[in-house]
């Protein structure tokens, strides 16, 4: 059955622009390189971000590079291959940290409903090889300046890649390799202005390193902003069938009584803004985050500063829908 959607006029101009449909697309644009690094668990709008950067890839809008975890949780890496698998990419490189961090799990146990039935060749975790190993083999291969790093976690990976030096794979040392080979890191942390978000306190040691030594620029989706774009209804109210991304979220929707309208589309954001920039989304905000002991943040405005965060400026329907869209993509053919 063919599904017809209809969207504003310039919501459409972006379909034109970006490729949306069911194979992937001449779209006129280099496909933006990109490695994600998820806490797939405690919240499952990382779900609905993988599948947006999955769609985003079939329209020739990216290429994923690698899908790393940053989250220590034996089934984090499992449901990933789950995901990739379920989208024909089951070969995407896996990685977590082999450092100390944190392992949470999802309250609504779809991690496990998820290994139970969808097909996946790694069973733990704690199979994939370190993730400061993935991040370094796949920067020093890349052209310089072209890869773009999403985190939609903890910033545990990150820090580790900066205090990361010289071995077989380069002679830089992490913060040179990220300084050649990186172009920006979309990240959704923090709460802007000033306030105390999940990714950001639960490693806040990490947190704060990251902010103070990334050699370039960071884009920071705040938690005010996907608090306010409620997904998924759209999405387990379809015909769509035996697909481990509808159900994530039906599963995890009827559970909490604040998901009755839709759970809220952090991680999707940040895919948004590494694969389209934030020109027609969003205004920003230059200057330079903050990280308090308590993993609180606070801002400063400076307009030399090399981190911005964003801010809302279309109509929440229109981001929503436009989100959801992207999440309710299905497999293509290979």
């Amino acid at each position: 059955m063919k599904r017809y959607l209809i969207f504003p006029l310039s919501v459409l101009i972006l379909f034109t622009a970006g490729g949306c449909g069911t194979g992937k697309q001449s779209t006129g644009y280099e496909p933006v390189k990109i490695i994600f690094d998820t806490d797939l668990g405690p919240d499952y709008d990382d779900v609905g971000a993988l599948a947006f950067l999955h769609a985003m890839a079939d329209s020739g809008r990216t290429e994923i590079l690698a899908t790393i975890s940053s989250n220590k949780h034996p089934l984090v890496a499992p449901c990933i291959n789950i995901i990739n698998t379920y989208f024909g990419r089951p070969d995407i490189p896996i990685g977590a940290p082999r450092t100390e961090g944190v392992s949470i799990t999802a309250s609504q146990h779809w991690p496990d409903s998820l290994v139970a039935k969808y097909p996946h060749t790694i069973k733990s975790t704690d199979e994939v090889p370190d993730a400061v190993y993935i991040y370094r083999k796949l920067l020093s291969s890349q052209p310089n300046t072209s890869v773009t790093i999403i985190t939609v976690g903890f910033l545990t990976n990150i820090a580790n890649l900066l205090k990361s030096q010289p071995d077989s794979i380069s002679i830089l040392d992490g913060r040179e390799l990220v300084a050649k080979k990186v172009k920006r890191l979309v990240s959704m942390a923090g709460a802007f202005p000033h306030g105390s978000e999940f990714n950001i306190r639960m490693d806040s040691t990490a947190s704060e390193y990251v902010s103070n030594e990334w050699p370039g620029e960071i884009i920071f989706s705040g938690f005010e902003v996907g608090v306010q774009i409620l997904t998924g209804l759209l999405l387990i109210n379809s015909d769509i069938q035996n697909s481990p991304v509808k159900d994530v979220y039906r599963i995890s929707i009827p559970l909490s009584e604040e998901d009755k309208n839709g759970r809220k589309s952090w991680d999707q954001t940040a895919v948004l803004i590494a694969v389209y920039g934030t020109d027609y989304f969003f205004d920003t905000k230059r200057g330079n985050i903050i990280i308090n002991t308590d993993g609180s943040n606070t801002w400063e405005d400076d307009p030399s500063g090399n981190h911005r965060y964003v801010i809302l400026k279309v109509p929440v329907t229109e981001i929503t829908r436009f989100i959801e869209n992207r999440m309710m993509h299905q497999p293509v053919l290979r």
